[in-house]
């Protein structure tokens, strides 16, 4: 049997996205998937635009079987400093004998430039295993799959506040207003995955506190006890 030819480190954010980029990429007899990437903001310790904290994403990271690479980013965080960090990883991971980072992103092709161009000359190359999926299919086709999630961020200039916290089924889906993207790629919420075929065990949370900060809403997510 003919071995994979690309090692590849996913990025990593927690949410349903990746977490079906880990899926896709898994089914990819040529990929090796190797770890996970995820920055955190160092200011408020969480997955950066979330409420995922350090130890919820590490038993994330276990429920698939892979390692986490966690990277602290400060906040305020300028572009000077993010690309000495991130030279510092990508260098770290090429020595590792990483050959691609993965991204979960669907069809913002200024986001694709932005990473392709920031992976120029680190001997990485960017993959894109959900790239220009239907996002209304494929958000129907991630809850028959058996994906469970919950919106950890909304931000509420593009979707109603009421919105963060609940869990992304089709309840959810059905209650969208039109214009707001089924798996929220214009950034109208992210959220936190927590079941589906990527995972090898399903995560016990549930949502928690929301609150408002600098015009977004969140949810905490917590371990039920």
């Amino acid at each position: 049997m003919a071995q994979p030819t690309k090692r590849v480190c996913l990025s990593w954010s927690g949410g349903k996205d990746c977490a079906w980029a880990l899926k896709l990429l898994r089914e990819d007899p040529d990929v090796e998937v190797v770890n996970l990437l995820t920055t955190f903001d160092s200011k408020f310790d969480f997955v950066n635009m979330t409420t995922i904290t350090r130890k919820l994403l590490r038993a994330q990271a276990s429920a698939a079987g892979l390692p986490v690479r966690e990277i602290d980013l400060p906040n305020p965080c300028p572009n000077t400093e993010y690309s000495a960090i991130m030279t510092r990883v990508t260098d770290k991971l090429r020595d590792e004998g990483i050959t691609h980072i993965a991204f979960g992103d669907l069809f913002l092709e200024d986001v694709r430039k932005y990473r392709e161009q920031n992976l120029t000359g680190t001997g990485l190359e960017a993959m894109f295993p959900n790239w220009q999926l239907d996002t209304n299919q494929l958000a129907k086709e991630m809850i028959a799959s058996g994906v469970k999630a919950y919106t950890v961020s909304v931000d509420g200039r593009k979707l109603d506040p009421s919105f963060v916290g609940q869990e992304f089924d089709q309840h959810f889906l059905d209650k969208l207003p039109e214009g707001v993207d089924h798996c929220g790629e214009n950034g109208e919420f992210h959220s936190f995955a927590f079941a589906g075929p990527m995972f090898h065990r399903q995560l016990s949370v549930q949502p928690g506190q929301r609150f408002q900060r600098d015009g977004f809403w969140y949810a905490d997510v917590y371990p039920d006890e």
